[in-house]
């Protein structure tokens, strides 16, 4: 989901949420890689009983990376999305279940986004091919140098989104991969693997929730399984909250900002195409041994603990003298439906939202705004009114504060910036000097001739102490701060009259739908596959008036998109080649009766936002009964394979021969479907069905790709599978279930000190027994002199290479700058 510095904003007003991660590696002895023994006891002092992988979240990084060189080929990109797989098993060591959930046909109201991004992705690929053709023109009639312009394939990050070849390939990839791991290593012995792969409708991590709300409704369900999900959307967060599961951990990779880019051009690092220049080359170490490769260094992964979450939000959501019973659970989860107004994937943002004091509200409320995913409407609209009443002062303040925050016209940044003396910051590493120095002087000349740069918007999406959410989202076409301002957005956004009242009502009602759709999605499930917002934009809160009765319920049974047809709905037509022909057809014919569902160029609306990505595609919505229409003329031209590729599938289980469910799974091959036995499965239920292309045991797996051999030994066995069903009407509670032993607090309690009277510090890792190290005096003095070098080095700007003779031939270091008084061997040493 959506939530810009979500998390950069969580993780710091709940920085003991954070637990990094200890991950051991693989050796190599004479050549041979010996592999981490993953039965041995977790080094993180945790054991986790399921593993869950949102597996776009790795599928992208792997197939077209950005802080390294990109695969060669399709085969390349298997093995590296294999090889995270295994880093992840070895960090997490799962003992019960590996869950791998790759999206699947995403519901309507998430395909508007999805259309958005590859449409804008498809443009703003064209724009940087005439862009890079531009510059290397100018650049070279400057009589710059630029290295020869290399022809290689773009990879289409579009082939990532279900019914396309590459997908289909993946899902085979994959099934060889899980039987070779169940076969060879020995951590995987005694797990259950399963894999929901494109062709299962959903998104991945809905697939995962999905999965877990069924479980946990079933009888057998252990409440304190231990869940860790893998993946780096903030909206985890949101959904692992909405579990209620006490044991809740979510990994993903720890965020470094800043990373340098090469420039598309030249290939060199700190500017952008933009701004080249076609400066020589410089040299790449001493001897120019590192011109090839690109700055890189492994990611490291970090754990965040959503009991210790939880531990925060029960300290500043209970409030006591309630007119009604206080329950923590319900607080949560109207605290999750709260931060959908900062954002989500699902609807656009609000013009203005800033819910002031959620305690007080919720006092006046007389309860709780959802229950079980479904919302009071009724108290939602006392508080959008009380939002309401404040909005034109809200839109001033707003204005008035992005004033103030007008720096300087010019400021040098990097190495180059003004820093605090004494400042124990590191400034930020000169990635290319010639090029930073050149790029000062051409803003210093912009700034004399009067051009200044000022963002239209400072957004700022935060909480603050007392549970404040605040929404900071002006636009300078419409003027929010100014009178007329609800007249003007209405025009200019939705070309109506302001004195339209019917057209806002209907506005909201799809909005008021929205919210309640939202909600059910986090709670319930897909309430419904076809409902989706139809406006680009968001109405005032002022005009959330008389919603009680807006809202009724979704249509029943609907049913999601084939996976083609989704491409049909999603792609623009420049990635028609991943469709028939036929139907790519209907995406560029002038004939087509839906032509007009694929503008080849569209408007981007800043909305308030600096960046294009950040602002509204303008793109007309796809009316389904037309595509459908359309595409009942070309459904006959597809081949075998294209129905087998758009058909629907379903979850696949794995696991190996020693695990007590083989020989149960193994008979069911002999005879008909059954229910899984929870005593044989740690609680485990659902329906099992034969696979169509079964992994069995015994039989070779042939691998798909060349460079990894063939599987002559399996032991591994594989069978469809089918979450537990519920009737009609079924609720599942978002409650604390019987028997769920809430984890150690980890949080200090009001007031309370240590018994020796020392101040209180928090814990470390999930070990809440962990000893502390200790140092002897000679330990203080050695990192109060490693103290003193690092000083010196940061304050003079010592370069280490030529440090010990004190002359610096790099020159954007210590050139004609005073030389630290420590210049012996040993600084050389301790540096190292």
């Amino acid at each position: 989901m959506g939530v810009p510095a979500f998390f950069r904003w969580l993780s710091r007003k709940y920085p003991s949420i954070i637990v990094h991660c200890v991950e051991e590696k693989g050796k190599e002895c004479n050549g041979v890689r010996i592999p981490v023994d993953t039965t041995k006891p977790n080094p993180n002092e945790v054991e986790f009983d399921n593993l869950y992988l949102d597996m776009n979240g790795i599928i992208h990084p792997c197939t077209h990376p950005e802080d390294k060189p990109a695969p060669k080929n399709e085969d390349e990109m298997m093995v590296a999305i294999f090889e995270y797989i295994d880093r992840l098993f070895n960090i997490v060591r799962p003992r019960r279940v590996l869950y791998m959930a790759i999206d699947g046909v995403a519901p309507r109201a998430k395909m508007n986004q999805q259309r958005s991004r590859r449409f804008r992705a498809s443009k703003e690929g064209v724009e940087l091919v005439e862009e890079k053709s531009r510059v290397r023109e100018e650049v070279i009639q400057k009589g710059g140098y630029l290295p020869p312009e290399e022809i290689k394939e773009r990879f289409d990050s579009n082939c990532i989104t279900p019914g396309t070849e590459f997908m289909d390939n993946l899902a085979h990839c994959l099934r060889y991969y899980v039987a070779e791991r169940l076969t060879n290593d020995p951590g995987w012995k005694n797990i259950v693997v399963f894999l929901s792969d494109a062709s299962v409708p959903g998104e991945g991590e809905h697939k995962i929730m999905d999965f877990i709300r069924r479980q946990r409704a079933q009888p057998n369900h252990d409440p304190n399984t231990h869940h860790c999900l893998c993946g780096a959307d903030a909206d985890l967060i949101m959904l692992g909250l909405a579990t209620h599961e006490p044991n809740f951990t979510i990994i993903r990779e720890e965020f470094k900002p800043n990373k340098p880019r090469p420039c598309g051009l030249c290939g060199q690092t700190g500017h952008e195409i933009k701004d080249c220049q076609g400066m020589p080359r410089e040299k790449q170490g001493q001897h120019d041994e590192f011109a090839n490769t690109m700055p890189s260094a492994e990611q490291e992964f970090i754990f965040i603990r959503l009991c210790v979450l939880r531990e925060y939000l029960a300290r500043e959501l209970t409030m006591a003298s309630l007119p009604f019973p206080f329950d923590f659970e319900r607080s949560v989860d109207d605290w999750v439906f709260m931060c959908f107004f900062v954002g989500n994937d699902f609807l656009p943002h609000l013009p203005s939202l800033e819910i002031r004091d959620y305690q007080s509200e919720t006092r006046c409320l007389n309860g709780y705004l959802t229950q079980n995913g479904y919302v009071n409407l009724e108290r939602v609209e006392m508080i959008m009114q009380a939002v309401g009443v404040a909005e034109d002062n809200i839109f001033k303040k707003r204005k008035e504060d992005e004033a103030e925050q007008q720096g300087p016209a010019y400021l040098t940044t990097g190495q180059f910036a003004p820093h605090a003396l004494g400042r124990r910051d590191r400034p930020e590493a000169v990635q290319n000097a010639r090029h930073q120095a050149c790029d000062m002087r051409m803003q210093s000349n912009m700034v004399k001739l009067g051009v200044s740069i000022r963002l239209v918007l400072f957004c700022v999406k935060s909480l603050s102490t007392d549970g404040q959410f605040v929404k900071t989202l002006t636009d300078s076409c419409v003027m929010l701060w100014e009178e007329g301002w609800k007249q003007r957005y209405y025009k200019n956004k939705f070309d109506v009259d302001a004195t339209d009242e019917d057209f806002r009502r209907k506005v909201v009602q799809s909005y008021v739908e929205g919210l309640c759709w939202v909600l059910r999605y986090y709670y319930q499930g897909c309430a419904s596959w076809k409902w989706y917002f139809p406006f680009h934009y968001a109405p005032f809160a002022s005009d959330f008036k008389d919603i009680k009765d807006m809202f009724s319920d979704f249509e029943k049974d609907t049913k999601p998109f084939k996976p083609l047809e989704q491409l049909m709905g999603v792609f623009p037509a420049a990635s028609g080649n991943f469709l028939p022909p036929t139907w790519r057809n209907l995406m560029s014919s002038p004939d087509s009766s839906i032509i007009d569902f694929y503008p080849d160029d569209f408007a981007i609306d800043l909305n308030g936002k600096k960046y294009a990505w950040q602002g509204v595609a303008l793109l007309p919505f796809v009316d389904e009964r037309r595509l459908r229409a359309a595409l009942a003329d070309v459904y006959p031209d597809l081949t075998p394979e294209e129905k087998r590729r758009n058909s629907l599938g379903s979850d696949v289980l794995f696991l190996g021969k020693s695990h007590p469910l083989f020989d149960f799974i193994h008979e069911l091959y002999r005879t008909e479907s059954n229910e899984i036995p929870a005593e044989l499965c740690h609680g485990i239920q659902g329906r099992l069905n034969l696979d169509d292309d079964p992994i069995l045991p015994d039989n070779t797996v042939r691998s798909p790709v060349p460079m990894l051999r063939d599987i002559s030994q399996n032991t591994a066995i594989g069978v469809k599978f089918k979450d537990p069903q519920y009737p009609d009407g079924f609720v599942f509670k978002a409650v604390l279930l019987p028997g769920a032993k809430i984890p150690s607090k980890v949080l200090k309690p009001e007031d309370w000190v240590r018994g020796n009277g020392q101040s209180w510090r928090p814990q470390l890792g999930f070990n809440p027994n962990r000893q502390q190290a200790h140092l002897d005096q000679s330990g203080f003095r050695a990192l109060g002199y490693v103290h003193i070098y690092i000083f010196n080095i940061i304050n003079w700007w010592t370069c280490p290479l030529c440090y010990p003779q004190g002359v610096c031939s790099w020159p954007p270091c210590c050139r004609a700058l005073p030389v630290p008084p420590y210049r012996d061997e040993q600084d050389i040493v301790l540096l190292s």
